[in-house]
């Protein structure tokens, strides 16, 4: 009898602990994946969520009885597995996380050779289904053998590439690693600050990795879960503030103010970064908010190229397109340098950078893109039947848009004598939520009243 495995999603694994995910189901991957890939060598790694060492070790336990070799690189960003598998060359890797999850869920990231993501479009639904079967080939003769290894040193050597360390002026920057597993990362890339003698100071914030979240569980995506970083750049008078998720392949910033940025308009600044270098290259963008980096990518000489949202389905665009930057609003930067994956450490350099070139604030960077194009941010809704409400919302405004587009949930674009606007509303391909963003040309009120009559709709009870 095949049982149904619902932690496998769209572009990752992610489930709550107990019937959705569990040891079992990880080992069960590990086989599929043997199965599936064929794999010589898998690199392995876990963030610092209790239960993410014995799913770890349980995914390892199934690839080796499949006869896979595994590495495993003990507690890790997601990026330093994708990182791994490049740089060993081997033919996979695994993160197990559930990133800004709640504390009862955990999951998966995986990759493939060169760190080519696994997605339901590439792979992820077939080890879904062996999984799910258990019809697995016997086990192999000769079991498999696992290493523990650490790839920091390169990693952090690789990070190096992206920036001119001569560039670097005195700067203060409150880095929060939200007690998830930036942490190791900052302090060494501090080491390689002082020992090249950058004058860059950190004030580093809920640093300690801890699998408990004592301060809650990091995702600055979130207005409640940016306070602490806002004080502390406040209290420290800091140049700059950095906030990362448990799992860091997302990085948040925060101006000299303590004013939160939105992950768009960062987007835009690194796409007018690359394309200064690479001038005529494409950039990558999700549907959510999409007139800042399309006006950008345009006037610097580049081609923006839209992209169904999620980590997986970014990367392979990159790589159909051999862009040379992708960014989405929810913080995930793609680098083509970088195995075309996304990082959470290499956004923040490069601004820095950026900052010290132009000698001006990030506040100053900024905010002529912001009054330009006003935006809501995401916003986050439950409801309890998320598919009417969506529903409701297109009936009252498809008729009026003069743009529909359906590449991920709904984009409507409207352009009226009240101004021109637009919006995309999509539910979440990991949690039960529906997710909103508007924004405007140059007209904060329209943006602000928009937003609140799709909630309206949205919220209404039937």
């Amino acid at each position: 009898m095949t049982d149904q495995l619902t932690c496998f999603k769209a572009y990752d694994i992610r489930g709550q602990l107990g019937e959705e995910f569990n040891i079992d189901i990880a080992y069960r991957i590990g086989p599929a994946m043997g199965e599936i890939l064929n794999p010589h060598t898998i690199v392995v790694g876990g963030d610092v969520r209790l239960t993410s060492e014995e799913l770890k070790l349980a995914l390892a336990d199934g690839l080796l009885d499949a006869g896979v070799d595994v590495i495993d690189m003990g507690m890790t960003g997601t990026e330093e597995i994708y990182f791994a598998t490049s740089h060993l060359g081997v033919d996979g890797g695994v993160e197990v996380t559930a990133s800004h999850n709640p504390l009862d869920y955990n999951g998966m990231k995986l990759v493939k050779a060169e760190s080519n993501p696994i997605s339901g479009d590439t792979g992820l639904f077939e080890i879904k289904a062996l999984a799910e079967s258990k019809n697995f080939a016997k086990k192999s003769d000769i079991r498999g053998t696992i290493t523990q290894m650490s790839t920091l040193d390169p990693y952090i050597e690789h990070l190096f590439e992206y920036v001119d360390v001569a560039n670097f002026k005195p700067m203060k920057l409150v880095v929060n690693s939200g007690n998830g597993a930036a942490g190791h990362v900052i302090d060494a890339i501090e080491a390689q600050f002082d020992k090249m003698n950058v004058p860059i100071q950190f004030i580093k914030v809920h640093h300690q990795a801890n699998g408990n979240f004592p301060n809650g569980i990091p995702n600055p995506l979130l207005p409640e879960n940016r306070q602490d970083t806002i004080d502390a750049v406040l209290a420290h008078n800091a140049d700059l503030g950095i906030a990362w998720d448990g799992d860091f392949d997302r990085c948040f910033l925060f101006d000299e103010k303590g004013k939160f940025i939105e992950g768009y308009y960062i987007v835009g600044l690194l796409a007018e970064a690359f394309l200064q270098k690479n001038t005529g290259a494409k950039i990558i963008h999700d549907p959510r908010l999409t007139w800042n980096t399309i006006d950008i990518a345009n006037a610097a000489g580049g081609k923006p190229v839209l992209c169904k949202t999620g980590h997986a389905f970014i990367k392979e665009r990159m790589r159909e397109e051999d862009a040379v930057y992708g960014g989405e609003m929810s913080a995930h930067h793609y680098f083509r340098d970088f195995a075309y994956c996304d990082s959470g450490m290499i956004p923040w350099l490069l601004v820095t950078e950026l900052l010290c070139v132009s000698n001006i604030t990030l506040s100053e960077a900024v905010a002529e893109r912001i009054e330009a194009y006003p935006s809501s941010g995401e916003i986050n809704l439950k409801l309890i039947d998320p598919i009417a409400a969506i529903d409701r919302v297109l009936v009252a405004y498809k008729d009026k848009a003069i743009v529909f587009d359906q590449t991920d949930g709904i984009s409507l674009e409207f352009s009226s004598d009240e101004g021109d606007w637009r919006f995309n509303l999509r539910s979440s391909n990991t949690e039960p939520v529906v997710r909103l963003n508007v924004e405007s040309k140059g007209d904060v009120a329209l943006m602000k009243l928009k937003t609140q009559n799709i909630l309206d709709i949205l919220r209404e009870s039937v």
